[in-house]
């Protein structure tokens, strides 16, 4: 679909754009769609936040200048997406399950140009605590892909902020990596930070970080979004949400749609439940300034009050939630179906819902003064649904 007909985003005064984008292996080509239609109604993000295979577009589109974002997204996608020797042309969903899946079983076998490739001998005939067995795959491929692709000084001159996930192997603990945040620790944003935030284990190797060992950010959350709500208080925010998974979905029919679902539940990272978090806190802080807007004049200079009001600050957030919705044809393989075709299907979905979404100018404007946050979801694939405001 051509992008260059949507129309201008606006946004609210002084807001920030920001980008958030969640994990899904192959099923990330529907994000890079989405950009490319972003780009063309004018939405460029200020701030990008990524999960895994967001944490790599994120990195691309950071890590180059705006004229050149687009072109160096698809080289990494027509890269990353094998061509199988064949092509579904049998009719129906049944046929287009059984090639999904015969692709899917090919890259397992044989890996990713560009990306990962399988250990040789296999992880199991290494010699325990080795770093070859304890994963399936290699990642090398994937950090002279990054080196190529990005321009990381570009990212550590600030021009666009980046904040990656992962999770510390040792510790459990969550953490980002942030270029604005490195720059004040004298600290650079390189390929291993990416790498770290896409290492899902047993598939990947973890990535060492200043002697700390880190897996893939979705294990423990594979959305950011409570990240950037939680780091940013002050400046409004305009954010598109990019989701490859869906929380809500049909009930299974076989073992191969439950498998579907579950991954879905899993790494849908309980968007809702951030999102209604985040009410919660705007309603206790609205609530917060209306009880001390009724204060006697004698208290108004307490300290105490002062650190109220402090608190009871806040900016408006506007949330265009944008999700993949999955095809009948597809199954728990999905997220590392790298076929071409699959690719491409992803990709045009991207750009389809951005242009559905764009249609809705609203949903680009300020929150009136007593709606702190507003959210629009895209509910199913053909049309935006739900409206919800979150005073």
């Amino acid at each position: 679909m051509d992008s260059s007909s949507l129309p201008p985003a606006t946004t609210p005064a002084n807001a920030q754009r920001v980008l958030v984008l969640q994990g899904g292996g192959a099923l990330g080509s529907y994000q890079a769609g989405a950009y490319q239609a972003l780009c063309g109604a004018g939405f460029e993000p200020d701030w990008i936040a990524g999960i895994s295979i967001g944490a790599i577009n994120a990195a691309i589109i950071a890590g180059n200048e705006g004229e050149t974002r687009v072109e160096r997204l698809k080289e990494f996608w027509e890269m990353v997406s094998s061509p199988v020797p064949w092509k579904p042309v049998a009719p129906g969903d049944r046929a287009r399950s059984l090639f999904n899946e015969a692709s899917a079983a090919l890259i397992a076998t044989f890996g990713v140009p560009g990306f990962f490739t399988p250990r040789i001998p296999p992880a199991p005939l290494w010699p325990p605590g080795s770093p070859q067995s304890q994963s399936y795959y290699d990642t090398a491929p994937l950090k002279k892909t990054l080196e190529r692709l990005v321009d990381f000084d570009r990212i550590n001159d600030l021009k666009t902020r980046l904040s990656v996930g992962a999770v510390g192997v040792t510790s459990g603990n969550f953490r980002y990596f942030d270029n604005f945040e490195f720059r004040k620790l004298g600290k650079k944003i390189g390929p291993e930070h990416i790498m770290a935030s896409g290492a899902l284990p047993p598939g990947f190797p973890a990535v060492e970080i200043e002697g700390e060992h880190y897996w893939d950010g979705g294990i423990a959350s594979n959305t950011p979004l409570d990240y950037v709500l939680v780091e940013e208080t002050r400046r409004d925010l305009l954010i598109f949400q990019i989701d490859l998974f869906s929380a809500r979905g049909e009930l299974p029919t076989s073992l191969l749609d439950a498998a579907e679902r579950e991954k879905d539940i899993r790494y849908s990272s309980r968007t809702r439940l951030n999102t209604d978090k985040n009410k919660q806190v705007h309603n206790t802080r609205k609530a917060l300034r209306d009880l001390l807007a009724k204060l006697p004049d004698d208290l108004r200079n307490d300290p105490s009050v002062e650190i109220l009001c402090n608190a009871a600050k806040e900016n408006t957030v506007t949330v265009v939630h944008l999700i993949y919705r999955s095809k009948i044809h597809e199954s728990s393989s999905k997220d590392y179906d790298f076929s071409h075709v699959g690719m491409v299907e992803h990709w045009e979905a991207g750009v389809r819902d951005v242009h559905l979404s764009m249609r809705h100018k609203d949903w680009l404007e300020r929150p009136q003064p007593q709606e702190t946050m507003m959210t629009y979801d895209m509910t199913r694939d053909d049309s935006p649904a739900s409206k919800e405001k979150q005073e």
